[in-house]
């Protein structure tokens, strides 16, 4: 970490340069009530051998979560991440958290942008993608966003379960439009087609289904696609990028709108972000697509070249009847996802998918032949599924952890979702790590 030392008088300086006469004027317009009176209590001042050695103490007390195995999921899961990957984003023209504009912009940035979007496009089966949004549940409340401004109409339907924190997302950033939020949602937490088939009118501007829904169950997105486009409504599909290995891509089964998380392609769980957002649609919908576009053409020369051919720049214009008021991208992320999808390859991230869904349903079914606990239905699933305990999940998580195991998510955190322990398994799971995960479990058996 940088230091850059100031002197009295080169405080002295920079006041005056403000245009005031000491810090506490600086500050005057700060309330009293919130200002910090007294001295901290922190000790004497320290050389920096001293300063370093302490950090390095503190930073000894973390965890180290590479000794856990983790069974965590919801949105952000535990993948293998090739070396390579972070290779690339450690090179000094990659590694910055500023994204560049068109005027500074440079070719391989462009270029890097440009393949990302071609391999989305090829992933995801539809025509267009950006370059990148912020995150899943930002993706999925631009996708409301672009609906509304697409047909004007003023209801969101979501078939079926989906991420609880996406749908906070999307409440929280379409608040000004004043949609209406309507949900159906099965027992067993897939669509509810009968409530689905009469809530379909000509107010519904789009119908929202996660592919794997939040349980990680398959829904039937064919089903669903015939009732939301039979009143004109937009398709808009959140799906897991890793089980596309394996699944229909959205393009094949007439999505609209395709988005998702990224962070299973390269990027590390990082206690919950950054992360990537993943946006794609069909071609009729480009010019309302938020966020930046990468192209390629040619100059006056006949070289190739690589031009951003659309950004939103609309919160300059149109405030605040903006389609969106994006005007960046996940840059730095958006590059691992390139370099990850690169390295992997369709075959590649068809093992992945095929190794996730394999060993999702053999710990799967082990443990349902514990006492006392089954899954929450016997519909498909991919990677994920929720379990139902003996009891609270929370004490399983609690107990797992001194054992070394991150054992899944409490769904009760959730009011809105089904209770039990959301468990995922990724490629990195072994036989012996999910047998031993079974062991463990066998103490609550009742």
């Amino acid at each position: 970490m940088s230091f850059v030392p100031n002197t009295d008088d080169d405080r002295k300086q920079m006041l005056e340069k403000i245009g005031v006469s000491s810090f506490e004027e600086l500050i005057e317009n700060i309330p009293e009530s919130i200002i910090l009176k007294k001295p901290l209590d922190i000790a004497p001042k320290l050389s920096e051998y001293e300063v370093v050695k302490l950090m390095q103490s503190y930073a000894n007390k973390n965890k180290d979560a590479s000794k856990y195995t983790c069974y965590l999921g919801g949105g952000a899961y535990d993948h293998f991440i090739p070396t390579v990957v972070s290779m690339v984003l450690e090179r000094p023209e990659f590694k910055t958290a500023y994204t560049p504009y068109q005027a500074e912009v440079s070719q391989g940035t462009l270029q890097a942008m440009y393949e990302y979007q071609s391999m989305i496009c090829t992933l995801t089966g539809m025509d267009v993608s950006n370059a990148s949004l912020y995150d899943g549940g930002s993706a999925m409340a631009e996708s409301v966003l672009m609906s509304h401004a697409h047909n004007k109409r003023g209801t969101i339907v979501y078939a079926g379960s989906v991420n609880p924190q996406y749908r906070k997302v999307v409440s929280t950033i379409s608040s000004g439009k004043k949609l209406t939020f309507k949900e159906f949602i099965s027992d067993d937490g897939t669509c509810d087609f009968e409530g689905l088939k009469k809530a379909i009118d000509n107010n519904v501007s789009a119908v929202i289904v996660q592919q794997p829904n939040v349980y990680g169950n398959l829904e039937d997105v064919h089903e669903i696609e015939k009732l939301a486009h039979a009143n004109g409504s937009l398709f808009i599909v959140s799906v897991d990028p890793i089980s596309l290995g394996v699944l229909q891509a959205p393009g094949e089964y007439d999505a609209d709108v395709a988005i998702g998380e990224g962070q299973s392609l390269g990027i590390p769980l990082s206690f919950g972000g950054p992360y990537l957002g993943i946006f794609a649609v069909k071609q009729e919908f480009v010019r309302k697509m938020p966020g930046r576009l990468s192209g390629v053409t040619k100059d006056v020369n006949g070289n190739r070249g690589y031009v951003l051919t659309l950004q939103t720049r609309e919160q300059q214009i149109k405030r605040e009847k903006a389609t969106s008021n994006i005007c960046t991208n996940q840059g730095l992320f958006m590059l691992a996802a390139t370099a990850y999808m690169e390295t992997m390859g369709k075959q590649g991230i068809k093992d992945v998918a095929e190794q996730c869904l394999q060993r999702a349903h053999y710990l799967g079914a082990k443990i349902k032949e514990i006492k006392g606990f089954s899954l929450l239905s016997d519909k498909p699933f991919f990677k994920e599924f929720l379990v139902k305990t003996p009891v609270p999940a929370s004490k399983i998580i609690d107990e797992a952890e001194k054992e070394g195991i991150l054992a899944g998510i409490d769904t009760s955190r959730f009011p809105e979702c089904k209770q039990g322990l959301l468990i995922a398994v990724t490629e990195k799971r072994s036989k012996e790590e999910m047998d031993k995960f079974v062991e463990f479990l066998k103490k609550f058996s009742k």
